[in-house]
């Protein structure tokens, strides 16, 4: 069921912005190889322009990663403002049962405010060992830990850390984030049916996990642009979007400048006056204060200053040159409308495809067994067999075709190259993953080029079945 729209829509050049600079970025961004599923962009409080890479689409949520950590902060400074907690609440004042025999000075001296900026005190990011062996106790794993230095004394980004205040959000509310957020900021923004994994011990896991819209993401951020007001009603106090969005701890040093411009409390602050939450593999809420304007964005991509660069390249000038012509008004939503991640191609096998076929592969590092095609129906049928696991996928032919909706919800495409190499691209849909097998066949077998857009396969693997 299609999502209704909740912000308001207006052409670029009525709010100011030069549609060709946006219709650049989309060049920049097939140009350097940076995937994105999602585009929105707000000027004014207004959608000037919207997008989705096929197959995603708006009405499905997609896995924010760590853009999960604004929606945390937010709901701590709720609960700071309804006075259930300080940021310079000690962290073991919050859970007496699960504290270590002994209490360092540095564990002792953590408070709120140092998980809030990840100043933690730790020397590397604590989530690995709080999540290792699938332990139930993750709270009292974290506490265990040694605490190197003295909390906000150093940036280590941590996961972990965030994690902490999603317990502590539970331990004073008695509900858990979503629970809490729901009628405080979810069901006022029009958010419905946000998921957030949880962790075995029943929290949500605070620094990732949680999934939304890409609208969602444009009306939080432009929430935060408001500084917290949403129509007639303060839904976050103003003074916590300031504080929460402003530096907190220095973390510059790195290669990326849009990672060493400061830290906030689960915000990254930006170049340009401009700061953001994001996440892996390209999930981002950047809010644009000095130009009014709220860039959206989900995809599926490892280069994340690259992403970023492109916008400061292209919509930057986009919203400071003056409006654009009406003509490239159009020409901009035609292109918006017709974005995909697959590029076209025939739908007539070559002859020695002709009838499909199975084939068998020796052990590879892409743990693929077995690849059975079969063209014998309206779409092209994909069995796999991976790591001992059975995986079917059907493929339309020049279009997505949509999976079983009882499985993980993948979309799957195939078409004929101009060489007769059969590419099949498919990607599930509700994540930033996918997967490209570009076969070629010959007498004696098939060549498979098998690979991933993001995570374990993106370097690919060249395989010969039989």
């Amino acid at each position: 069921m299609e999502t209704a729209r909740r912000l308001p829509r207006s052409a670029p050049a009525s709010e100011g912005v030069a549609a060709g600079r946006i219709a650049a970025l989309l060049d920049a961004l097939a140009a350097r190889n940076l995937q994105m599923h999602s585009l929105m962009l707000l000027r004014h409080g207004r959608v000037v322009a919207e997008g989705w890479w096929r197959p995603y689409a708006a009405e499905t949520p997609h896995a924010l990663y760590s853009l999960s950590k604004s929606f945390t902060s937010t709901a701590v400074g709720l609960a700071v403002h309804e006075g259930r907690l300080s940021p310079d609440d000690a962290v073991v004042s919050f859970f007496p049962d699960d504290l270590p025999p002994r209490i360092g000075p540095n564990l002792a001296a953590m408070r709120v405010r140092h998980l809030l900026s990840m100043g933690t005190g730790h020397d590397q990011d604590a989530t690995p060992r709080v999540r290792e062996g699938g332990n139930t106790a993750w709270v009292r794993r974290f506490l265990s830990l040694d605490v190197e230095h003295e909390p906000g004394s150093k940036f280590v980004y941590n996961s972990a850390a965030t994690y902490m205040l999603s317990a502590i959000v539970q331990r004073v509310t008695g509900r858990t984030l979503l629970d809490y957020l729901a009628p405080r900021l979810l069901e006022p923004l029009g958010i419905r049916g946000a998921t957030w994994e949880s962790s075995p011990e029943g929290i949500h896991t605070g620094g990732w996990g949680l999934s939304l819209r890409t609208e969602d993401i444009a009306c939080f951020g432009q929430l935060l642009l408001q500084e917290g007001r949403w129509g007639d009603r303060q839904l976050v106090p103003r003074d916590w979007i300031r504080e929460a969005t402003s530096v907190q701890i220095h973390n510059g040093g790195g290669p990326n400048p849009d990672w060493a411009q400061g830290y906030g409390y689960q915000f990254w602050r930006c170049r340009h006056g401009a700061y953001r939450g994001d996440g892996a593999w390209g999930q981002y809420c950047v809010v644009l204060p000095e130009q009014d304007a709220v860039l959206a964005m989900t995809g599926g991509t490892g280069n994340l200053q690259g992403v970023l660069d492109c916008v400061w390249e292209h919509v930057l000038p986009a919203l400071g040159a003056g409006a654009g012509s009406a003509a490239d008004d159009a020409a901009l939503a035609g292109r918006l409308g017709a974005l995909s991640l697959a590029p076209a191609g025939g739908d007539a096998p070559g002859a020695a495809f002709a009838a499909g076929g199975t084939w068998t592969f020796e052990p590879n590092a892409a743990r693929l067994e077995t690849l059975t095609l079969d063209f014998g129906g309206p779409s092209c049928g994909v069995r796999m067999v991976e790591g001992g696991a059975e995986r079917r996928i059907a493929c339309g032919w020049g279009r997505w075709e949509q999976g079983d909706p009882g499985a993980e919800p993948c979309a799957g495409h195939a078409a004929w190259e101009p060489d007769g190499t059969l590419r099949l691209d498919w990607y599930w849909v509700r994540t930033p993953f996918g997967r490209t097998l570009r076969i070629r066949a010959d007498g004696a077998g098939v060549d498979v080029e098998y690979r991933g857009n993001v995570g374990e396969h993106a370097n690919g693997h060249r395989l010969r079945g039989a």
